[in-house]
């Protein structure tokens, strides 16, 4: 069942995927995503870790966030914000090319065209739009980050606990090492875990989400 225009204003559940590695590099081959497998050198003349370069971290992230039910359904907005500055609006009508390769193309193709619009043109899937991510969610929203060091919370108690009509946001670390904090996210304002066990960042995402679908009736 699809969300009405007045349960979306009072239900939207916002996720914000924050510091995930978008990054274009000049190659022999053109221009391509940086990546710890395909770009060991660079990263060596470049005196970084290839470790923290991991978009594919990202790719699992938005096939959780875009294939769920609840996006489905029309609860769902969604902001990527790289570990360089660049913020993305991403349209729930976005369908995330299914390999990496496919992927990292399309991330090539954005972040130098700084849109990405549907086959037919109706449509923008993908939006690189102005800084900071907080001009965009609603007023006196509530921010959740999700990490192992916050508080455990059983995830579907919890969902049920909040206010069901009031939006929410959601912050998840598209990165391979580290937690989100108010160091590096200072708009925050509380941290929980939703495991007692360490898992992806889109193992979490579908954990959260499930609980909404369970609590709203979403199948």
């Amino acid at each position: 069942m699809s969300a009405s225009k007045e349960d979306v204003k009072r239900r939207q559940v916002i996720v914000i995927l924050e510091q995930a590695a978008l990054e274009t590099v000049k190659t022999s081959k053109g221009y391509q995503l940086l990546n710890c497998d395909d770009h060991k050198g660079i990263h060596k003349k470049l005196n970084r870790e290839a470790s923290q370069s991991r978009p594919d971290i990202l790719h699992q992230e938005l096939m959780a966030l875009l294939d769920s039910p609840l996006n489905k359904a029309g609860y769902l907005k969604m902001y990527i914000q790289s570990s360089k500055g660049v913020l993305v609006e991403v349209s729930s009508q976005m369908r995330v090319p299914r390999t990496y390769k496919r992927f990292a193309g399309l991330m090539v193709q954005l972040l130098h065209t700084l849109k990405i619009r549907s086959s037919d043109g109706n449509h923008t899937l993908l939006n690189v739009i102005k800084n900071p991510v907080t001009k965009y969610l609603p007023a006196n929203s509530k921010k959740y980050a999700l990490s192992r060091t916050g508080t455990l919370v059983n995830p579907w108690e919890w969902v049920e606990s909040l206010p069901t009509d009031e939006p929410v946001v959601f912050i998840f670390g598209a990165m391979a090492h580290g937690h989100i904090s108010k160091e590096n996210c200072n708009y925050l304002d509380e941290t929980i875990s939703i495991s007692e066990y360490p898992m992806s960042g889109a193992q979490a995402i579908c954990r959260l989400l499930n609980g909404f679908e369970r609590h709203w009736g979403i199948l």
